[in-house]
């Protein structure tokens, strides 16, 4: 869920740097004793409501190279469509779920691997339902402002055919970037979502 910004001013950007994982994910980079454990590696409990999915993919240069130094993190709404957020006004969110993971990417390939629930729907502001989706965040070294995305699911069709901002993106080999396909992984339904940063089938990036 994106939150009104204008009660405070945008402070000035900068790159994340080569330094971001010892602020966010110390344990990670072996500094211990800052916290017990990473700050949202489990989106997913033993209570949490609906159906479990992995998400899975890799992220990728310009040239096809993996980027080893970067940071992703999801946000989306619980199996409900409710996000877990003091501005959400439509219901209660699921209180098993947190909404929000964060994970470095693998040194040697750029992956990274969520655990997590398929998302209900939300609504555009005008009120029409999006498709299932989670909102994607990347920052790396080089990185001036973190760049947004979206995952949309190969298995929702017909919702993916009425989304209001898919249907903003005219090509639809551009719209393809933000289709996660679907596999079999571990008894869950996967949803492969390779992120590439430039050139050839660039992933479109959202301006938020």
């Amino acid at each position: 869920m994106t939150l009104p910004l204008d009660y405070l001013p945008e402070s000035p950007s900068q790159t994340a740097g080569p330094y971001v994982h010892i602020g966010t994910n110390p344990n990670w980079v072996e500094i211990t004793g800052v916290w017990r454990n990473d700050l949202g590696l489990v989106l997913v409990g033993p209570d949490t409501r609906g159906e479990r999915i992995l998400v899975e993919g890799r992220v990728t240069d310009g040239a096809g190279a993996p980027v080893r130094d970067a940071l992703v993190e999801i946000w989306q709404a619980d199996a409900a469509g409710f996000h877990p957020s003091p501005a959400e006004t439509r219901g209660q969110a699921d209180p098993h779920f947190a909404g929000w993971g964060r994970q470095p990417l693998s040194a040697e390939d750029g992956s990274f691997r969520f655990e997590t629930i398929r998302p209900g729907r939300v609504p555009y502001p005008d009120g029409r339902l999006q498709a299932p989706h989670i909102t994607v965040w990347i920052v790396a070294r080089g990185i001036n402002v973190g760049l947004h995305t979206r995952l949309y699911f190969s298995d929702e069709e017909e919702a993916n055919a009425a989304d209001p901002l898919l249907n903003r993106i005219p090509e639809p080999d551009r719209r393809a970037t933000l289709i996660a396909e679907r596999s079999e992984r571990d008894g869950l339904a996967a949803f492969r979502f390779d992120i590439r940063l430039q050139g050839e089938r660039e992933t479109v990036f959202l301006d938020m």
